[in-house]
């Protein structure tokens, strides 16, 4: 693995794990009034994007960031659905 590779995932693992705090707050708190259901739709759509664009050009950090980032956001959205 090159430098680059490791660089392009150590930021993908970065930035994916900033939303494990929304994720854990609201699942302590069962709320997630405050979080936009449009936001969370247009990130996932993005996300679905850019993993489908990390798939075809086989590259591991932009699949392997945007798939982190798709199970987080889809768990916020089901806790968003869950817990009006």
């Amino acid at each position: 693995m090159s430098l680059i590779q490791i660089l392009g995932l150590a930021a993908g693992t970065i930035t994916s794990i900033t939303f494990l705090p929304q994720v854990i707050h609201i699942w302590k708190t069962k709320s997630a009034k405050d979080l936009s259901l449009m936001m969370l739709l247009l990130l996932i759509l993005g996300v679905l994007l850019w993993l489908t664009y990390g798939l075809l050009v086989m590259d591991a950090a932009i699949i392997y960031t945007n798939s982190m980032v798709l199970a987080m956001s889809l768990i916020l959205l089901y806790f968003k659905l869950r817990f009006k």
